[in-house]
């Protein structure tokens, strides 16, 4: 595969700000004055004040009914993520604000623990997070996810929890007490094996090095973990598949999933910038291949097949996937989470 372009982007996923699709006020580049990165790369915290913080989910695609999100936003920056359109609502653009204008809910854990004592709540399994990654960097100072994990292993809740981040073998401690309950799964996310890749495309998460030895760690202390590749981005990460599946094998986990890169709303803008900045030699062929993967689309909203895309170049690497889960034995279903633990008053002693 042809490399990058050597661009400096100081950390940053994007190249440029964009309109706010919400925004009566039209955005426009100044061409005297560039809204790049390298005019300001100061990551801005703002403490925000949620009435709840589990979030119903009603995909089918997803395998929990419930999420939960301490951070709005994410420094992690990677060009792809679905999530960015979710930072509109609150008055901001999916561009440079989704990586620099952090949200951070300081008290999610108190929340967290009145909406699991309401008599309302039956211990389903929480996802965490559904939105922006939990194990940000931000979150190193802020502990606001170990507090939650803290208080998910008091009341015996059951969380499935997906990251970027090698930080959550910061809390290995919480995670191995709730596994040996059957109260925890883990998938960690891998985009690429290429490191020279990874920092362009998510410049702020851990390295393919660090994710590996945290899927490590986690296995050997008996948490489930799962590999995902997500996203597949063909023309690009494809290649890596067979590879990623053997490292992920030698590493400890139970099963390699994955997801297909989709490019909705402003997504599609940002992710065509960032690749004829980087591949403009690449840029024909894999956006081609986007488009063949969603079947004339760059993204899908239909269940069952937005997460995997359709069509000839979706079929390929779904096959791809299947071969490599059996060569190498990562075909293992992560066992149902216990729910029938959950206890709403975990400091009141039970009379029978």
């Amino acid at each position: 595969m042809g490399r990058p372009g050597n661009k400096k982007k100081a950390g940053r996923g994007t190249i440029k700000q964009v309109h706010n699709r919400f925004d009566k006020y039209t955005y426009s580049d100044d061409e005297e004055a560039p809204q790049d990165v390298e005019s300001s790369t100061q990551t801005e915290f703002l403490k925000i004040y949620p009435k709840t913080i589990l979030n119903k989910i009603d995909s089918p695609d997803i395998d929990f009914s419930w999420g939960m999100n301490p951070y709005q936003g994410c420094e992690h920056g990677c060009i792809y993520c679905y999530a960015r359109t979710t930072h509109e609502y609150w008055g901001y653009n999916a561009g440079l604000d989704f990586e620099k204008k952090i949200m951070v809910k300081t008290e999610a854990p108190d929340i967290l623990q009145r909406q699991l004592r309401s008599k309302s709540w039956k211990g389903q399994t929480i996802m965490l997070s559904g939105n922006t990654d939990c194990y940000q960097p931000i979150e190193r100072k802020m502990k606001i996810t170990r507090k939650m994990l803290e208080i998910c292993e008091m009341h015996q809740q059951s969380v499935g929890i997906i990251t970027k981040n090698a930080l959550i073998s910061r809390d290995l401690d919480i995670l191995e007490k709730m596994a040996k309950k059957n109260l925890v799964r883990v998938a960690i996310s891998i985009t690429s094996r290429d490191e020279q890749l990874r920092r362009i495309l998510e410049p702020r998460t851990s390295s393919f090095k660090a994710k590996m030895n945290t899927v490590t760690k986690l296995s050997a202390a008996g948490i489930p973990v799962n590999v995902m590749m997500a996203p597949i981005i063909p023309g690009l990460n494809d290649h890596e598949i067979m590879k990623m599946a053997r490292d992920s094998k030698k590493a400890g986990a139970h099963n390699l999933n994955y997801t297909m890169i989709r490019l909705g709303g402003p997504i599609k803008g940002l992710f065509e910038n960032w690749l004829k900045e980087y591949f403009p030699d690449r840029y024909n062929k894999v956006m081609k291949k986007i488009i063949e993967a969603h079947e004339g689309s760059t993204t899908s909203s239909r269940f069952g097949e937005r997460m995997i895309g359709k069509g000839h170049t979706a079929d390929i690497i779904r096959q791809q996937i299947h071969l490599a889960k059996a060569r190498f034995k990562l075909d293992q279903e992560m066992p149902p989470l216990n729910t029938s633990l959950f206890r709403q008053r975990p400091d009141q002693l039970k009379l029978f």
